[in-house]
């Protein structure tokens, strides 16, 4: 079997948890409770139960995440309004990043729990990442350096008002 390793990514999941403590204990919460606007906080559409948001350490560009506004540690503890309208979300996004970015493919995910990679493991939350080919390549898997071709400003500014 191959490993790649991303060793810098190990900052990003300890940071995570040693930061819970700044505010009410959950990065999300923190930014909804935030007197910043959205645009400060990179969030992208409020829904009903919902919000899109850029991830601040993103694996590419592009990359969302859809959050509940109640703070859920599960899926399984989240009531049917709030699973479906992140699906519908979801599609919305994927939408909005086709129209932008062209990919070549997506991930989306959830990461339940800080056993399977959860950074805010108290606050569940999908993340939907385009992917285009080749874009894990020597500069991130073994360089140990990622490209992003754009600001997380201009990001925000190309995908607003497009979900």
């Amino acid at each position: 079997m191959d490993v790649l390793w991303s060793p810098w990514r190990y900052d990003y999941i300890t940071a995570a948890s040693d930061t819970q403590g700044a505010g009410s204990g959950c990065v999300f919460c923190d930014i909804l409770n935030s007197s910043a606007s959205d645009e400060e906080k990179f969030i992208l559409e409020r829904a009903e139960f919902n919000f899109v948001i850029l991830n601040i350490f993103p694996y590419g560009t592009g990359h969302l995440m859809i959050v509940p506004f109640a703070h859920i540690a599960d899926l399984n503890n989240a009531d049917k309004q709030t699973t479906n309208e992140m699906m519908e979300l979801a599609k919305r996004c994927q939408t909005a990043l086709t129209e932008v970015y062209s990919p070549q493919g997506f991930n989306m995910g959830l990461n339940l729990g800080k056993a399977a990679g959860a950074g805010v493991a108290g606050h569940f939350h999908m993340h939907v990442l385009p992917r285009w080919i080749g874009d894990v390549n020597f500069m991130t898997s073994i360089a140990e350096t990622k490209t992003m071709p754009e600001s997380l400003e201009t990001t925000y500014n190309k995908l607003k008002g497009r979900l």
